[in-house]
């Protein structure tokens, strides 16, 4: 690339986050297609499928499994990957409306209608423990998560979405060109190792809430969704029907409490 700074002209090389499109099959059809960063592939697949309410358990999963590639001598692009479910698993209607491409910047794209994710929930958040958390600690989770981001530092371009403890311990982090994939990564993970419900967890993301994060979370049992940016009013709108604690705007030690401030301490 050239590099222009204060006047100075220079070419240098530059990293980038790779996004390649991954396919998702269910067994062995095709629902999905997302542009992701690769890595944690089988745990995106899994965490897509606990948003679209199909997986709930790690039983529910038989396998997943890398499938041919597209290319010529039909090797392996690692960019297909079919999910089998365990017999007696309930299938969504795959038509060629519910059909779904997932961009990097909005995972809803291709849905019918806004109905089609309001999934009724597994776990209802309402009826989980109740999770008290001090504003001092959610004020220290986003310098956490930039310090656990690896790959923005090398390259600037990655969302990133990670999951605290309500003590503020951090239990796992992921980062992806799509913030909808990065949570998908962390919930399939969770899947994987059996810890769904995430009832005590609060689920931070590097920008702004938006309705399908919020989804997304409460698919999860995930109780807090705090963001660095901006929620969208379909998310504080979801947040308010499904008892999810809503933070926007965390920086510094100033944040927006949108729903679900009993669980904020000095909110509450």
């Amino acid at each position: 690339m050239i590099r222009i700074r204060d006047g100075a002209v220079s070419a240098r090389p530059d990293t980038l986050v790779a996004e390649e499109p991954l396919e998702i099959r269910l067994n062995g059809k095709p629902l999905a297609i997302t542009m992701r960063t690769p890595g944690d592939d089988f745990a995106l697949a899994a965490g897509f499928l606990v948003s679209e309410g199909v997986l709930a358990d790690r039983d529910d999963l038989r396998n997943i499994v890398y499938c041919a590639g597209a290319t010529a001598d039909g090797g392996n692009t690692y960019n297909v990957v079919d999910v089998q479910t365990a017999p007696g698993v309930v299938l969504p209607d795959i038509t060629l409306e519910r059909n779904v491409y997932t961009t990097s910047s909005c995972g809803l794209c291709g849905k019918a209608s806004l109905d089609a994710v309001r999934t009724t929930a597994r776990w209802p958040i309402a009826d989980t423990p109740p999770v008290r958390l001090d504003p001092g600690l959610l004020a220290g989770l986003p310098d956490r998560l930039r310090a656990a981001q690896r790959v923005f530092d090398r390259t600037g371009g990655l969302h990133a979405a990670a999951l605290f403890t309500e003590d503020g311990d951090l239990a796992d982090v992921r980062e992806d060109v799509g913030r909808h994939n990065a949570v998908d990564k962390l919930v399939g993970r969770a899947l994987q190792d059996g810890r769904l419900p995430l009832s005590r967890s609060v689920l931070l993301v590097s920008g702004r809430a938006s309705f399908e994060l919020a989804q997304k979370a409460v698919m999860a049992g995930i109780p807090v969704l705090a963001a660095v940016s901006a929620p969208s009013s379909l998310a504080v709108d979801l947040a308010t029907e499904t008892g999810l604690t809503l933070v926007g705007f965390l920086r510094g030690s100033s944040m927006n409490v949108y729903a679900g401030a009993d669980r904020v301490a000095q909110a509450g």
